[in-house]
């Protein structure tokens, strides 16, 4: 993704502008999965790894990018509240 698409993406929950998700941040979260003991906001498992991921303006979800394409569903966000230090 290129920062002129992320321009135009906004979280499909509170409309509010993204940003792009840290490296560090990307790999905490492909640790976790790999780990087995990450869930997405449905609370179900997340098996796949992450090639990268935007992060809502309050910094509380994160969408992930599988395959250069942004997964903007607000059930497959991944909630950052364990992940993120706290402000």
């Amino acid at each position: 993704m290129d920062d002129e698409l992320l321009k135009m993406l906004v979280c499909p929950e509170t409309r509010t502008p993204l940003t792009w998700a840290e490296d560090s941040l990307i790999e905490q979260i492909n640790t976790r999965i790999t780990s087995g003991t990450l869930r997405n906001r449905n609370q179900q498992p997340i098996t796949q790894k992450i090639d990268g991921g935007v992060v809502r303006e309050d910094q509380q979800y994160l969408y992930p990018i599988r395959d250069h394409i942004p997964i903007m569903l607000v059930e497959e966000s991944i909630p950052l509240n364990e992940l993120l230090p706290a402000s």
